[in-house]
């Protein structure tokens, strides 16, 4: 009677283990922390499986299985179209079931228009962060904008990388909209070709290139330069040690990169996707994924639950106008990365005027 009873309990408990609903999520790390899926679990009862990824790990995994294995993943904007048209490893967002009035308007639309493939959206976006200026306003108060770089103010004074964001902000900076170029080689190349000029004539105000974020932040607090290209993370960690440094978003846009959420073609629990989706873009549980993961959400409003210190940097960069003038790197066509390094190279080699 009593093995009846021991047996039955076991049969019991495992039915129940096995009939739990599991989300199964591929995201970066810091992007799902521990107090968030507890709250996530009470309120819904359900548990979340995190596996810890990147866009190229993501790719891989959903390509090896077909888009099973996970019931929801979180790749960069940019590498959805591409891996959806080669490999077809997501499903279309049913956006009738997300709560579109929990994001910002202006990420929702840029995010959508990426991840569209045959007139359907593959992704929404999450955590998103950019690129533009890290100032040191006391000493460079007059920069503004990506070219003001090149300006005698912060003559010896100024660090960017030879890479491509590089190219594309001036490109915005000079006037001119590289992504509308992106399927006209012709007419990148022509952009292209006037950003070369602009940067070999800038070369004798740059300190140094950076390579390294580590190198970069060095010199600024040193006061070896006052004006920078960087992340916005970077110029808010100066901001810290130094009231007069921190980031700007430039005149003609930050440049934007955003992580999605978007469902493997063979999920299981979609369901459980959407109301996790629904759940953490809530702007109180947004604060709390920033404050783990050091990047903004798309959460409208969230920032007003941030850290105050974070808070006033966000506000005090981003205010609402900077946020809608964000341009955000849509997929790179075959060929580009081709004629972007070719210029770089040139930049490089080039004796400064």
């Amino acid at each position: 009677m009593v093995t009846g009873l021991l047996v039955g309990a076991s049969v019991l408990g495992l039915s129940g283990a096995a009939n739990a609903e599991t989300l199964r999520l591929l995201t970066w790390g810091g992007y799902a922390p521990e107090n968030v899926i507890e709250l996530f679990q009470k309120e819904t009862g359900i548990e979340v499986e995190v596996t810890k990824s990147n866009n190229e790990d993501m790719i891989s995994k959903l390509r090896a299985t077909g888009g099973s294995g996970f019931d929801l993943a979180q790749p960069s904007q940019d590498r959805i179209a591409g891996a959806q048209f080669e490999h077809e490893i997501y499903k279309p967002i049913d956006l009738s079931k997300i709560n579109a009035d929990l994001f910002i308007a202006s990420m929702m639309d840029g995010t959508k228009k990426n991840t569209t493939v045959d007139g359907k959206v593959y992704g929404v976006p999450h955590i998103w962060g950019t690129s533009g200026l890290i100032v040191n306003r006391k000493e460079a108060g007059s920069i503004a904008d990506y070219t003001d770089l090149c300006s005698e103010a912060v003559a010896g004074k100024v660090s960017y990388r030879l890479k491509r964001p590089t190219l594309i902000g001036f490109a915005f900076s000079m006037g001119m909209d590289p992504f509308a170029a992106y399927d006209d080689t012709a007419k990148y190349s022509e952009i292209m070709g006037k950003v070369e000029e602009k940067l070999i004539d800038c070369k004798s105000n740059v300190k140094s290139y950076w390579s390294g974020g580590d190198a970069l932040m060095n010199l600024i607090r040193s006061g070896e330069v006052t004006a920078a290209m960087a992340w916005d993370t970077g110029g808010w960690k100066l901001n810290q040690e130094n009231a007069d440094v921190t980031f700007v978003a430039p005149k003609s846009g930050a440049l934007g990169w955003i992580d999605t959420f978007a469902l493997p073609a063979k999920t299981k629990n979609e369901e459980a996707a959407y109301k996790w989706i629904n759940f953490v873009m809530q702007p109180k549980i947004a604060a709390m994924i920033t404050a783990s993961a050091g990047n903004f959400t798309a959460s409208k409003g969230a920032d007003e639950f941030a850290e105050p210190a974070l808070k006033k940097q966000f506000q005090d960069s981003f205010p609402p106008e900077a946020i809608d003038n964000i341009k955000w790197y849509p997929p790179v066509p075959a060929g580009l990365e081709d004629i972007e390094g070719k210029v770089l190279d040139r930049v490089k080699a080039a004796q400064s005027n």
